[in-house]
């Protein structure tokens, strides 16, 4: 069976320098990927070239077995649903409105919004605990709320595929551990995920594999436990660190203070 999604010998240089160097990686149906590296070492770009948002000076990006380049951007969009990094709304929408943008691929042609996209749109909103802010502007929500919106807008997209840089970077601890545990159950239901996340024991915790990335080459891709050790740490973060068994046996990160703390 093909890989959910698939990057092989993924290249990439911006502005003449390397950002992706030979990227192989893949992203089995039913799994959580979690993708870790230092800001900078090519995480994000990645998600872009998996997205068709940029595209790679070598190499191929396949979904569901057929080449990125293949889809139309009704086809992708019904298939990838992504979180980004950062998103801005500049205008005071209503946080259903914004939610229901993600309806957008399934629309007929007059691009109406039928009584069962707003439905399905409530449904988001409900499973991300937002349904109470459906008609605030999302111009006055905090920075986590409007993370929770975005969220929303990518559940109610119904793609088999999710892509989520840093989805909880402006969460609270209680919201994190929420918004991993509904990674997990959309996973359980089938669906694919790739997360971008700084927070190693909440990725070790809930992703199937990781992948960590350092100066935009795989550097070591497998289980929590096989990736987040002393040397790979040492090369990708630049730290010293010992690992300890977290919950559930997933490994634990703990970095060690150089110094007086």
């Amino acid at each position: 069976m093909s890989p959910a999604l698939e990057l092989r010998g993924v290249t990439l240089a911006l502005g003449g320098s390397p950002v992706l160097r030979g990227v192989d990686l893949a992203l089995g149906e039913g799994e959580i990927l979690g993708l870790l590296g230092r800001n900078g070492s090519g995480k994000t770009t990645l998600v872009r070239v998996a997205t068709r948002v940029l595209e790679p000076d070598a190499g191929e990006v396949r979904l569901g077995g057929r080449l990125l380049a293949s889809y139309t951007r009704r086809e992708l969009a019904r298939t990838l649903a992504v979180v980004p990094q950062e998103t801005s709304v500049p205008f005071a929408f209503r946080t259903l409105e914004v939610v229901l943008m993600g309806r957008a691929p399934h629309l007929g042609l007059l691009g109406f919004e039928s009584d069962r996209d707003i439905a399905r749109a409530m449904q988001a909103m409900e499973r991300v605990g937002i349904a109470h802010l459906a008609d605030r502007p999302v111009t006055v929500l905090s920075g986590g709320e409007r993370q929770l919106v975005v969220l929303a807008r990518a559940l109610a997209q119904d793609a088999s595929i999710l892509l989520l840089d840093e989805p909880t970077a402006f969460l609270d601890l209680r919201h994190r551990l929420a918004v991993l545990t509904l990674v997990r159950e959309l996973a359980r239901s089938g669906r694919s995920a790739i997360v971008v996340s700084h927070d190693l024991g909440l990725a070790a915790r809930f992703c199937d594999r990781l992948a960590l990335l350092c100066d935009g080459v795989v550097l070591a891709s497998g289980p929590p436990g096989e990736v987040l050790v002393p040397g790979a740490l040492r090369r990708a973060f630049g730290i010293d660190a010992d690992i300890v068994p977290g919950p559930g046996g997933a490994p634990l990160v703990v970095p060690r203070l150089e110094g007086p703390c």
